[in-house]
């Protein structure tokens, strides 16, 4: 009698745990179906033909003075929410059915980190999307290198762009968190922040 009453407890107990379990994956997945729905229609809207994302989480400010770009240890990198930051942001493109004509990516560790757990395909490094925050490379340079890229995409292209803060701000004039999203437009510079994570 008394373990049929610790069975039917334990039975009930597995069942409001299951159908609760089921209840929030279900609500994240109309959130996030309401979010790529949104974040397409504001690219529609706004004719994007850039998305310029923040590497994602990697605690700290700049890059120590030892800093060398083909040396990762000398870098801030990506922690473990980064990286699954990085995997969210990019279930939440493959949700969206984008295609892109073009990923690239800053030559910084944390960028390329960025870019391969999006997995979302092919990417490559541009010098044009690199930090000149702390001035491991020159501004005016890296700038204009970027620059002459977004001159020359045509408006019906669709391209990826992995950077920093500094470079985001430095085209859009808007700052953005890490794993941050603003979409842009090439021929008129408009642009707009997108709330992507629930």
């Amino acid at each position: 009698m008394e373990r049929d009453l610790i069975r039917r407890q334990l039975l009930f107990f597995f069942t409001v745990f299951f159908c609760s379990l089921v209840s929030v994956c279900n609500a994240r997945a109309a959130g996030l179906s309401q979010s790529v729905s949104l974040f397409n229609k504001k690219i529609s809207d706004l004719n994007a033909n850039v998305i310029f994302v923040r590497h994602t989480l990697a605690p700290g400010v700049g890059d120590p003075i030892s800093f060398n770009i083909d040396d990762c240890s000398t870098q801030r990198n990506l922690n473990q929410t980064g990286k699954m930051q990085a995997n969210d942001l990019g279930n939440f493109f493959l949700q969206s059915e984008l295609q892109f004509d073009e990923i690239l990516s800053s030559e910084w560790c944390r960028c390329k980190e960025t870019a391969a757990l999006l997995n979302l395909g092919r990417w490559t490094v541009f010098s044009g999307l690199n930090s000149f925050f702390d001035g491991h490379v020159d501004k005016i340079l890296t700038l204009r290198i970027l620059n002459n890229k977004l001159d020359n995409l045509k408006l019906d292209s669709l391209v990826l762009l992995i950077t920093h803060q500094v470079v985001i701000s430095s085209i859009t004039g808007r700052s953005v968190p890490s794993g941050g999203i603003v979409i842009y437009n090439s021929k008129s510079a408009d642009s707009e922040y997108i709330l992507w994570k629930q």
